[in-house]
Order: C-alpha cells, then structure tokens, then sequence
C-alpha cells in the first residue's frame, strides 16, 4: 500500500512537473524565445551513426529493442539502419515532435529515444515521417502544423490501431530542458499509449490513486490522439529511474 502510495504521489508530480512547465513556457513566450525558427540541420544530427542506433536501442528494455528495427535521422529524413524481426521500431525523435505550442519546439539540444510496438510503428510512426518530412523541405512551424491538419483531413495518415503504445524508458534521452525530476533531470522513464480522443476518464486518468494520467501537452491538434502515459520506475537497462 504504501509502494502504491508513493507511487500515486509520483505521477501527479510527474503531471503537475509537466503541466507547471507548458504554464510557465505560456507565460515566457511574451518575452522571450529561446528557440524561434530552425536551427542548421547538421545540428540536429548525429555524426556517429552507430550511437543514433545504440540511443535508440536505450528506449525499451534490451529483451525487446535487440530485435527492433532502428531507424537512423539523416539529411533527408529517417532511414533504416537495422532490420528488425519483431515488428517493434526504436527510433531518436526530435524536438519537432512536440506540441506545436511548445517553446522548444527547434530545440536542436532534444533527443527523445522512442520504441514503438506494432500497431504504434505502423499507425504512430507516420506521423514522425510527415513532420519530419515538412521540417527538413524547410517549412515553419505553422506550416508544419498546416501541413499535418491538411494530412488528417485528407486522410494521409493511417488511422490509428487498438493497442498502440511506445516504450521511453531510456537513461540517457534529453527530453526537455526544464528538469522534470526532482534532481532535475532532463528525461523520465514511461510508457505511452495511443488511443482516439476519448474522455480520460473512460481510462480513468488523472484520478486519485490512477496509476494512468493524460499527457497534458497533447491537445489533439492536430493529431486526433489522446496519449496516456504511466511511470515505470526503471529504466530500459533495469536500473531504478525516479518517480518523481
């Protein structure tokens, strides 16, 4: 009970950390912009390519990422740098995957190590590939977002699979540069899952004693998604990660 207890505490902080940090970025928007347009793309690459796939492979404990398809960032989008055998996908998103009210969402600094299941690399993923694709034809922020409410009205995207959920369990991701922990931590290991917009109280988020909160960044715009998230407590290499 009393693991359970810390543990309830942990993700409302994880939540509040989130929602204090999207306030305080609303707030400082008036005043300051730390990331106003695209930096040089070479600045959001990584040079070794067998680091992108060793972080890549930090996202989900080994059991499941050794058998994952890794995709690597290059000049013209992500390719494959190793074919997987399980159907699982890991991958290092960029700060463009963020919402798109976000201050950081050029922060060239953003490595996020993500594992996709089946159902999420088939029905998720593409939705990296197409900002990934607007960001490096050079497009702005607002006409990446245009450009992906465009893509949802005309049915571009796939529609999304029952069970899709990714792994973020990675030690050395760098996620935000608010820390989110409370030794200030730039990364916290959790998982995501994907379902339609939906209330959140169907999965009973964000109440007392829920080990399952909704990501309070995800407004579904335009992506028509909602994204759960629950703590897990260690990280992909089985190490304890903080939970709060």
């Amino acid at each position: 009970m009393k693991r359970k207890s810390v543990k309830m505490r942990a993700l409302g902080s994880f939540a509040l950390a989130l929602a204090l940090c999207s306030a305080r970025q609303a707030r400082a928007q008036y005043t300051e912009t730390p990331y106003p347009s695209m930096a040089p793309l070479d600045q959001y690459l990584i040079a070794d390519r067998n680091a992108e796939i060793a972080l890549a492979r930090t996202a989900a404990p080994p059991s499941i990422s050794r058998d994952a398809k890794v995709m690597v960032l290059g000049p013209h989008g992500y390719e494959t740098a190793v074919e997987g055998k399980n159907g699982f996908v890991c991958i290092v998103e960029r700060a463009w995957m963020s919402p798109f009210e976000s201050l950081e969402f050029w922060n060239q600094k953003n490595r996020s190590p993500i594992c996709y299941n089946p159902q999420a690399a088939r029905t998720i993923l593409p939705i990296t590939y197409m900002r990934t694709k607007l960001v490096l034809a050079g497009k702005s922020k607002a006409e990446v977002k245009e450009g992906m409410k465009a893509a949802v009205e005309k049915k571009e995207l796939p529609a999304l699979e029952p069970g899709a959920m990714c792994y973020m369990m990675s030690k050395q991701a760098y996620l935000t540069d608010k820390g989110i922990t409370q030794d200030g931590a730039h990364t916290l290991a959790h998982m995501m899952f994907y379902t339609r917009q939906i209330n959140p109280a169907d999965w009973g988020a964000n109440m007392d004693n829920s080990p399952i909160l909704v990501d309070p960044r995800q407004k579904g715009d335009p992506e028509p998604i909602n994204i759960f998230m629950m703590l897990t407590g260690s990280w992909s290499d089985g190490s304890p990660a903080p939970l709060s």
